[in-house]
């Protein structure tokens, strides 16, 4: 039962301090379309999407109306489709088919992002993996609302290196057909170690094959909430500020969980995950890298910054299993560049790097997140930067992922606007020295020796 003192302290959340619910994420599964012919699959996925999440969206706005809690946006991730597509797509043409389809579906059922054109590849490719992976550039630059992954390494099976080649040049090529467009494509294409089976953030969801055959999941936010709640105890010891940071985590989660049952009981999906992701946006007050300067840091990206997120990421994971027992997902802070102001401005300043960011990467819920790089950076590059984060990743047992963006066209020191909740970013120097001889290495990095555990 929510106390009246609870709905009160949530309404000053609400108004004042940049609160909501980031997400509502149905997932659904899409084995039971499979088909062996590429009209009949995408006919079956199409018919399959509208009558799970046709209400999705008047859903979610209803739950935002009863409850005053504003839910941004409304998601649907899918079953990867290299899975889904393996029997009738023989080419990459045929799954660019499929990627329509999802969305015509996703405009059809009226949510932002739909989630899983993806391919899990951590130990190796299958021809429908392959054929996916290279599909993606076309698929992400003739649709709107698709969002697309690829699972490269794990803790269990190591690093597949041919993936993360492939995914360099297919990174690249995705920049150039969306050149137009500030390369945007690539802010829906993310690669990663580890990728969970119930992440309701985009670009990463997907509907795990483990799940159910459909589920709800909800992703809180609130770094504006944090920020003011450790305000109130400036200067005081470790000890009481991490009792602050999670005794906020458990007042959003809380929140969350309010959203999730309702949106759960009213769609009659069952209930997943909170994934409690301090998840920034551009909007002034809703930064992460401003919480950890609130934490006593002159600028994010000075000495002691990996400690502080270290720190603010466990203790935001504590309070949230405190009042749920569904937390899933990544469950921690976000550190996207181009979607936090605070994190703009350490750029701009020159505080903050992307070897900073990469140390920083360690501790935080995810990796290197919607950074704009120079549209010349090397394909052998990227895949550099991915084999770097993919072992972070499969080393510490956590998810890691890159979303990198080599804006075509734009060089350092330029910046770059992609909208929305996306926001805006400095174009970042990266290392000039290639890896490119170590990245055409054939085969993949085994998995650490801590992964043989049976």
């Amino acid at each position: 039962m929510i106390s009246r003192n609870e709905v009160i302290e949530t309404n000053k959340m609400i108004e004042h301090e940049n609160l909501d619910v980031r997400t509502i994420t149905m997932g659904i599964s899409l084995l039971d379309c499979c088909a062996a012919e590429v009209d009949v699959l995408c006919e079956n996925i199409y018919n399959k999407i509208l009558r799970y999440a046709g209400n999705l969206v008047a859903t979610g706005e209803a739950i935002e109306r009863d409850f005053g809690v504003p839910i941004v946006n409304k998601r649907v991730a899918v079953t990867p489709i290299a899975l889904v597509g393996g029997c009738a797509c023989k080419t990459p043409a045929d799954f660019v088919k499929i990627a329509k389809t999802l969305d015509r579906a996703a405009k059809a059922v009226g949510v932002n992002f739909l989630g899983g054109y993806s391919a899990i590849v951590s130990k190796g490719m299958t021809e429908a993996d392959k054929n996916l992976i290279l599909s993606i550039p076309e698929a992400l630059a003739c649709t709107e609302r698709i969002c697309s992954s690829v699972n490269v390494g794990s803790t269990k099976t190591g690093i597949d290196m041919d993936a993360v080649r492939l995914m360099g040049e297919v990174i690249k090529k995705t920049a150039y057909l969306t050149r137009e467009n500030n390369s945007i494509g690539c802010a829906k294409l993310v690669v990663l170690c580890n990728a969970p089976d119930d992440n309701p953030f985009m670009a990463g969801a997907f509907h795990g094959v483990s799940e159910g055959d459909a589920v709800i999941s909800v992703g809180v936010s609130g770094p504006g909430v944090v920020k003011t709640a450790i305000q109130k105890v400036r200067g005081e010891n470790f000890e009481l500020l991490c009792e602050t940071i999670k005794k906020t985590a458990f007042k959003i989660t809380r929140v969350g969980q309010l959203v999730a049952r309702e949106a759960s009981a009213r769609l009659g999906v069952p209930f997943g995950i909170i994934d409690l992701s301090l998840a920034p946006t551009p909007a002034v007050g809703d930064s992460v890298a401003e919480i950890l300067e609130e934490i006593g840091l002159e600028s994010v990206g000075a000495p002691g910054t990996t400690a502080a997120l270290a720190m603010l990421n466990d203790q935001v994971k504590k309070g949230g299993v405190m009042a749920s027992g569904y937390v899933g997902g990544l469950s921690g802070a976000f550190i996207p560049v181009s979607e936090d102001q605070g994190m703009i401005d350490a750029v701009n300043r020159g505080a903050l790097t992307i070897e900073k960011l990469e140390a920083m990467t360690c501790v935080c819920s995810v990796g290197l997140d919607m950074i704009a790089v120079a549209g010349d950076t090397p394909a052998a590059t990227l895949s550099g930067i991915i084999a770097d984060e993919a072992a972070i990743g499969m080393v510490n047992q956590k998810t890691t992922a890159v979303r990198v963006i080599p804006v075509y066209g734009k060089t350092v020191g330029e910046s770059v606007e992609f909208g929305g909740l996306l926001g805006s970013a400095p174009v970042m120097p990266v290392n000039g020295y290639s890896p490119e001889a170590f990245i055409n290495r054939e085969g993949r990095i085994p998995a650490p020796i801590h992964s043989f555990k049976n």
